[in-house]
């Protein structure tokens, strides 16, 4: 999700952006946290990685990594990393050999957008598949039991094809192309794996970020980063019409997005709206806004991808603290034992748990 786009904000909200980068230093950690290990994948994590998630049912966390940037007939190390969330190990990663089909990697020097894969992932457990967005602008599907990508599926753009969410009643993914002039959305049945549709935003419109598929609506929600002269929009999208039903505007430019309890949609700004009507119930105050975000119903808080990794009650919306100023952008967290999964280039995936009362 980090450095997706490219777009003009005021003079006041990059200074609001300073100072919050100026508080994120300053944060203090909550004590009722604690980094119980690290998980380092072979190879290390050197370098860009995008999307995290964990499958609950499976107990499997799985990070997109595009792999460092190989060397003149070096070998493309991208893959996605599996680990094991009752255990905290890694398992393996996929592709396993250079041999099978593989992902993009970084974004080549010079390309004219970004290039750069896997970037979004999403599980489908009763299917044993991810569906995993990449930079040639395919969705790629993973079948887990055979650990290898057994389908490509063009969505027609020339720059990656990024985050996704899943609509698990009518079996579609939606993902966005959120670097293509203009950025689209693309409509793929995990039935048929063919693609059923696109939404095409005006050329005015800067990138498309985090989408999540809402059970009470039955709609996908998906966070816009600027919408015109506006700062952005949480846009709602029909996956039966595919077409735009609302789009509640708000006064940050929000990447990150996730569904908490009552209909409550935090965006990465610290704005939460009623997802059915968009009507701002809190503005919470953080420092540095998040880039991925994951709403744990194991404790009812919300996690943001940052380097200070936010946590704000999801019943109440306010803020209850930082758990690390060393953080990153992706985060996960499984809801069978509270483990939140937070990569780090240079480290590896760190490991944090709230202490048992």
């Amino acid at each position: 999700m980090k450095q997706k786009n490219l777009f003009k904000v005021s003079t006041f909200v990059v200074a609001v952006l300073a100072l919050s980068a100026v508080a994120s230093a300053q944060v203090s950690l909550l004590p009722n946290y604690t980094q119980t290990t690290t998980i380092v994948p072979p190879g290390g994590l050197p370098a860009g990685f995008d999307i995290s998630w964990v499958d609950p049912a499976n107990q499997r966390y799985y990070l997109a990594d595009r792999g460092a940037t190989p060397k003149p007939g070096g070998k493309n190390t991208a893959r996605i990393i599996v680990v094991d969330t009752q255990q905290n190990k890694y398992l393996y990663s996929i592709p396993s050999s250079s041999a099978e089909i593989g992902f993009s990697g970084p974004s080549p020097a010079g390309a004219p957008c970004n290039q750069g894969g896997p970037d979004g992932v999403v599980a489908i457990p009763q299917l044993n598949q991810l569906y995993v967005g990449d930079g040639d602008s395919t969705v790629k599907v993973v079948d887990l039991g055979a650990k290898a990508i057994v389908a490509s599926i063009p969505t027609g753009g020339k720059c990656r094809a990024d985050e996704l969410a899943y609509d698990p009643l009518d079996h579609i993914i939606m993902i966005g192309n959120p670097n293509d002039n203009p950025p689209f959305l693309t409509f793929i049945s995990t039935d048929t794996q063919t693609i059923l549709g696109q939404i095409v935003y005006p050329t005015s419109q800067s990138g498309l970020e985090q989408p999540v598929w809402n059970p009470v609506t039955y709609r996908f929600n998906i966070s816009v980063p600027q919408t015109g002269s506006n700062l952005g929009s949480v846009d709602e999208i029909d996956p039966i019409a595919m077409k735009i039903t609302n789009s509640f505007k708000i006064t940050t430019s929000p990447a990150g997005l996730a569904i908490g309890p009552n209909q409550r949609a935090m965006t990465s700004g610290g704005v939460a709206i009623d997802a059915r009507t968009g009507s701002v119930q809190a503005v919470v105050s953080i420092a540095g806004a998040g880039d991925e975000i994951w709403y744990n119903p194991g404790d009812n808080n919300y996690y943001f991808g940052n380097a200070t990794v936010a946590v704000i009650n999801a019943e109440t919306n306010q803020l209850v603290g930082y758990i690390t100023d060393k953080g990153g952008h992706s985060i996960a967290v499984d809801a069978n034992n509270n483990n939140i999964y937070v990569p780090v280039t240079g480290v590896g995936i760190k490991v944090f748990q709230p202490m048992r009362k």
